[in-house]
């Protein structure tokens, strides 16, 4: 390919509202272009990527033993409202009608449409294991998009999903997809921790992320500082901490008028006290159990545990209606005293507090000095609130706080959806079972900036050399010289027969806009053919690393060796 035809507009500057340091470089080096917000056309350059990434993922994927496959990217959306989750999803989930008037929806993830087709397929025990994949595009109507490629309305996605007998078996799968993945980051030259994660509103346990450390990064975890243990806070562990019984004597309940102060950080506010003299109550439903969870009021409850504690697998908060049959209150004045219906639950750390703030079920009133061994009782203790930076790691270490990028997400899932979508096998004795399901997810677009956003420097992208969109670039300096032409011409044919996916700049431009270019797009190998053309010399460069001044004979061989780190 020659610059002269390659269609990658260069940009000097972008929006002031453009932040993430990716998001600059893609739009600045012509990899990417903006329709709408979340929405992005790939340039040839960004294309180019996106394929060698997709590329190792579908070498590792086949490696592992897994069948690539093309589901549909628009569902009926009957099959989500089978399986539950079209309420879950809510606006986040794209609905569309036909003509006829039918209601479909914009598949943001596949779960439903592969369990319906396996489990309209499978028959006997003979026929699993198998694990399906596919690279899809997925659409999610998400309310803040942002960070270029990073969170978008529409992407593409490698989404893989293992069918077995048994949980023994899911297990076999679930590693194997793991090691893919390790593989699959490690080929694509990034750093990144497995951190222990939620099922979120995909479900299962044994939920794992992928993580890239970055500064700039929407996700949150915790990594001890000693054993490397690494977990999101709604799941993280902690060592148990000792709790004293406060020693402030009992006061007397009171009630206290707070007009429209239902936040946590309103009522502090409104009555001059730190947030861990709160005690906020969450309602949520659970099958035909109603649930008040407890937790201090600067704590975070985490879903997760309280489902652990609870000994189920779904949970979701309380609608207005059961709030108000329980409380007699509105939204945001929930408490503990004189709830009804409601088991209460309470986050083993409140044990230790007394004369704490509460809701108090009515509209517009707390309650002073609530005690949960005078004023309440609490069905169950549990640890419910979310790790922190600063917890003690079960280990002795102490877990500190990093912000990352999602590149990946790996689920057990069980027979979540087999269950409701009825994919089922007989089993040797003839007896109809459950399939048992996991799935492994990375996304291919957004890998192309998480890259750029750990591989870049003052001048531009810096790709590993397994992504970038071109092996090297033959800068031809002045194209006026003959000499200069005619050598440029023969390192590109040289460079192309020798394997090596090369570029050819050859545009009638000033040499320093050539090089600035080269910078700014990133290739790995830039072979300089200049004032030295000559003396048969050429300058061989490895972006963002040596520079060395060969024979121009011997530029392949420099190029491999700086490529190798030689």
């Amino acid at each position: 390919m020659r610059t002269s035809q390659l269609f990658a507009p260069t940009l000097r500057q972008v929006s002031g509202e453009v932040e993430l340091t990716s998001h600059k470089l893609l739009l600045r080096a012509g990899y990417i272009r903006q329709l709408a917000a979340g929405v992005y056309s790939l340039l040839p350059l960004g294309l180019r990527v996106v394929h060698r990434i997709e590329t190792i993922i579908r070498e590792e994927m086949d490696r592992a033993g897994a069948q690539e496959v093309l589901l549909p990217a628009l569902h009926p959306l009957e099959l989500w409202e089978q399986s539950g989750r079209a309420e879950y999803w809510g606006d986040e989930l794209m609905k569309l009608k036909d003509r006829g008037g039918r209601p479909f929806c914009l598949g943001g993830t596949h779960e439903e449409v592969i369990t319906s087709l396996v489990g309209s397929s499978v028959r006997s025990y003979r026929e699993l294991p198998v694990t399906l994949y596919q690279i899809q595009t997925k659409f999610r109507d998400d309310p803040r998009p942002r960070g270029g490629l990073i969170r978008v309305r529409e992407f593409t996605m490698k989404d893989a999903y293992s069918f077995d007998r048994d949980v023994p078996g899911l297990d076999r799968s679930y590693d194997a997809m793991v090691e893919a993945y390790h593989r699959i980051l490690q080929r694509l030259g990034v750093t990144y921790h497995v951190v222990l994660a939620s099922g979120g509103g995909i479900g299962g346990w044994d939920t794992k992320e992928f993580e890239m450390p970055t500064e700039v990064g929407e996700s949150h975890y915790l990594i001890c500082d000693q054993c490397g243990y690494a977990a999101t806070p709604e799941v993280a562990e902690f060592a148990p901490q000792e709790i004293a019984l406060s020693e402030e004597p009992l006061l007397p309940l009171a009630r206290v008028d707070t007009p429209e102060q239902r936040t946590i950080e309103q009522v502090t506010a409104f009555l001059g006290l730190p947030a861990k003299k709160l005690a906020k109550t969450l309602i949520y439903v659970t099958g035909n159990r109603v649930i008040a969870a407890l937790v201090r009021g600067d704590r975070e409850l985490s879903e997760d545990k309280l489902k652990a504690a609870l000994g189920v697998m779904k949970l979701q908060m309380a609608d207005a209606e059961v709030i108000r049959r329980v409380t007699s209150a509105p939204v945001g004045f929930a408490g503990p005293v004189g709830i009804r219906e409601a088991e209460i639950v309470a986050d083993e750390e409140l044990r230790g507090e007394r004369n704490f703030v509460t809701g108090g079920n009515e509209g517009d009133l707390h309650l002073r000095n609530v005690n949960w061994d005078r004023d309440f009782a609490v069905s169950q203790w549990a640890k419910l609130r979310c790790a922190e930076a600063g917890d003690p790691c079960p280990c002795g270490g102490a877990l500190t706080a990093l912000r990352g990028i999602e590149l990946a997400h790996v689920f057990k899932l069980g027979t979540i959806y087999s269950d409701v979508l009825d994919a089922t096998y007989l089993d040797e004795a003839g007896e109809r079972k459950s399939i048992v399901m996991g799935c492994y997810g990375i996304g291919s677009t957004r890998l192309v900036a998480s890259i750029v956003e750990q591989c870049h420097d003052e001048n531009g992208i810096v790709w590993p050399p397994s992504v970038a969109p071109f092996d090297a670039e033959v800068i031809l300096v002045n194209q006026d010289d003959a000499v200069q032409v005619e050598l440029a011409a023969r390192l590109y044919g040289e460079f192309r027969a020798a394997g090596f996916d090369t570029l050819l700049e050859d545009r009638a431009e000033r040499p320093g806009v050539k090089f600035k270019d080269a910078d700014l797009i990133g290739i790995p190998i830039q072979v300089v053919v200049g004032r030295l053309a000559g003396e048969g010399k050429v300058e061989v460069r490895r972006r963002g690393g040596e520079s060395r001044t060969v024979a121009a004979d011997e530029s392949l061989t420099t190029a491999r060796e700086l490529l190798s780190g030689g």
